[in-house]
């Protein structure tokens, strides 16, 4: 099995940093696509950012430009450098991984981390 466990979420304000850390554990062979999601109250989950194990990326519009998704392929870690925090990017933020485990595939989600902006 897979464990995703993602830390860093926090209240700040408008303008304000944070960044986002999401570790895999366990029976892993292989990372492939680690991936950023948020869940706004009484909204659906939407992807924020995309990163594959050789670094391509990508971001939603509404992220593009403030937000930046990193990995630490030895640590099998991701990282999402959020700036110019506004209200609208309150949410649960998710991390999924995906890859290969002992002879199988696996597609993982962490527990989420509360990101608040709020003044």
């Amino acid at each position: 099995q897979v464990q995703v466990v993602e830390s860093g979420g926090d209240l700040v304000q408008p303008g304000g940093s944070l960044r986002l850390s999401c570790t895999a554990s366990g029976s892993i062979f292989s990372v492939n696509i680690m991936a950023w999601y948020r869940q706004a109250p009484g909204k659906q989950r939407e992807l924020v950012a995309t990163i594959t194990a050789r670094g391509i990326v990508t971001y939603a519009d509404s992220v593009t430009g403030r937000f930046t998704i990193s990995r630490d392929n030895a640590k099998n870690t991701v990282y999402l450098q959020m700036n110019s925090l506004q209200p609208e990017d309150t949410a649960v933020y998710y991390c999924h991984v995906n890859g290969m485990s002992s002879g199988a595939a696996y597609n993982s989600w962490g527990q989420g981390t509360q990101v608040t902006v709020s003044s």
